[in-house]
């Protein structure tokens, strides 16, 4: 069961992870979008969006350093167990709320708002789910490692999980860790698995392209304006004179 559930499923969840974004890439460039709402409702937007995306960034920074970060590293530069500890919970809980009361409220604002529930497919509503168990169960982890006592993630989670990336996983590392943490990563997985096939593929859209195009000319069509000639049949130039 320990090689299935954390030897198995992660790869099998990372490979549909990089596959599906390939795919969806190649086969549907054209739903490689947010599938954006605003138009339909901007009030709530205004107010969810930015608590769910600036929350998610401080958790991703969290997790960055958390799990890629070996503990030996902190040490070295003078971040001691206490403070490490002391900056996830505060920093950490303060991101996660906010991003949780993001997520409420784009949720609320999705399920509420008629066009925009239209527009809402199968697998954003299945993402949703599995979005928010992600954030619940790192929030309830974080609380419960600190009231129920202490769990040093970044001796038994945090070295596992560089050991998939490293093709060695350490199966008993995840397996002695408590329910809450095993549940958080088995859940994380399977969303990496449905990440390719929902608007999360926005996450790796950057508008380089912004940088280079031309700018984009618009032409008055007031007749005062347009002079004595008359229009010629057909496309002109844009650097032609009247």
């Amino acid at each position: 069961m320990d090689t299935f559930l954390w030897v198995i499923v992660p790869y099998s969840c990372l490979a549909v992870f990089v596959v599906g974004h390939y795919w969806r890439w190649t086969y549907d460039k054209f739903g490689w979008t947010t599938r954006s709402s605003q138009l339909y409702e901007n009030r709530l937007l205004r107010w969810g969006s930015p608590l769910f995306h600036f929350g998610l960034l401080g958790v991703v920074g969290g997790h960055v350093v958390g799990l890629v970060i070996p503990k030996s590293w902190t040490e070295a530069v003078g971040v001691h167990e206490g403070l490490y500890h002391f900056l996830a919970v505060t920093l950490g809980g303060l991101a996660g709320l906010a991003t949780l009361a993001g997520l409420v409220i784009l949720v609320y604002r999705r399920r509420t708002v008629g066009p925009v529930f239209m527009a809402t497919t199968r697998m954003d509503k299945l993402m949703y789910v599995f979005l928010a168990g992600v954030i619940v169960l790192g929030m309830w982890n974080t609380v419960a490692s600190s009231i129920f006592g202490h769990y040093d993630y970044r001796e038994g989670v945090s070295p596992y999980w560089r050991s998939i990336f490293l093709f060695r996983p350490d199966t008993s590392l995840i397996a002695d860790a408590p329910v809450g943490f095993q549940l958080h990563a088995l859940v994380a997985f399977v969303l990496f698995a449905l990440w390719p096939f929902t608007r999360l593929v926005h996450v790796f859209s950057a508008p380089v392209g912004y940088l280079t195009r031309p700018y984009i000319v618009y032409r008055s069509r007031d007749e005062a304006r347009e002079g004595t000639r008359a229009p010629a049949r057909g496309w002109e130039k844009a650097g032609r004179s009247r």
